[in-house]
């Protein structure tokens, strides 16, 4: 099967003008059919408190109340994801920005209220994604980029980025192999938070279990490890954390970066 990649990328590259070309240029580089995802909370905070409209967060997540959600909308579904697409074009990749709700790609279900009402935000549900869609782009050499954002009942829905990443992953593992690359600020996955260059280059599920037991990993990490080996286990090919110019450079099989095997 032919190689896909889907790569997700963050506040450290979104909130880099520089950082964010550089990136975009090697991702363009990227000949293999491609998908990216992209966040965008800092920049949305930022016109959030220009607009009056404040952020709240419980344990690190965003409340998504409806100000936030129509703010969210704009901002990632119109502002950076636009501004995305139309620097792509200029680097002659013919990019797609779209949300969950366009093309039916990405169903969810608004998140139940129990300890915390999270408000208007997606949790995304087995056989969601429109996958027959998304190939039929691919194979067009369209290139998809996701705003992270998906919908239910007619209501667009806010829902983590590292989540979408996995999902489309998954879906599309019975077409491609897929590469699953998880973009952020550090060189990879870190033994010792203190410590920059105590990356871990090879993490598999029973040395993440030790971790997990001994308390090496900070809370961030978490979600992005639970995401990779849940596409690891749904026939993802292979998973990688780390800076995005390392990883998206190297596409030959040593790479930089974490690399996550069952």
């Amino acid at each position: 099967m032919n190689k896909l990649y889907v790569i997700k990328i963050g506040g450290n590259v979104l909130d880099n003008e520089a950082a964010l070309s550089r990136f975009l240029r090697d991702f363009a580089s990227i000949q293999s059919p491609k998908i990216l995802i992209h966040g965008g909370g800092k920049i949305a905070t930022k016109i959030g408190e220009q607009l009056g409209i404040q952020s709240n967060y419980v344990k690190g997540r965003r409340i998504t109340d409806e100000p936030t959600r129509d703010l969210v909308t704009m901002v990632y579904g119109g502002l950076i994801n636009k501004q995305i697409v139309a620097q792509l074009q200029e680097l002659h990749c013919n990019a797609l920005g779209v949300t969950g709700a366009d093309g039916n790609m990405i169903k969810a279900v608004k998140r139940p209220v129990k300890e915390v009402d999270y408000g208007f935000v997606g949790d995304i549900t087995a056989n969601s994604v429109n996958s027959t869609l998304l190939y039929f782009l691919l194979k067009q050499n369209v290139i998809p980029i996701f705003a992270p954002l998906t919908y239910a009942d007619g209501t667009i829905l806010n829902t983590n980025a590292d989540t979408i990443a996995s999902v489309l992953s998954i879906a599309l593992s019975k077409h491609f192999d897929v590469r699953l690359i998880f973009c952020f600020e550090k060189k990879g996955v870190l033994k010792d938070v203190n410590n920059e260059d105590s990356v871990i280059r090879l993490l598999t599920e029973s040395s993440y279990q030790q971790g997990l037991e001994a308390g090496i990993f900070a809370d961030g990490i978490l979600p992005k490890l639970e995401n990779s080996f849940s596409a690891i286990h749904a026939g993802v090919k292979e998973v990688l954390i780390g800076e995005a110019g390392d990883l998206i450079k190297n596409t030959k099989e040593e790479t930089e970066g974490t690399l996550i095997k069952l």
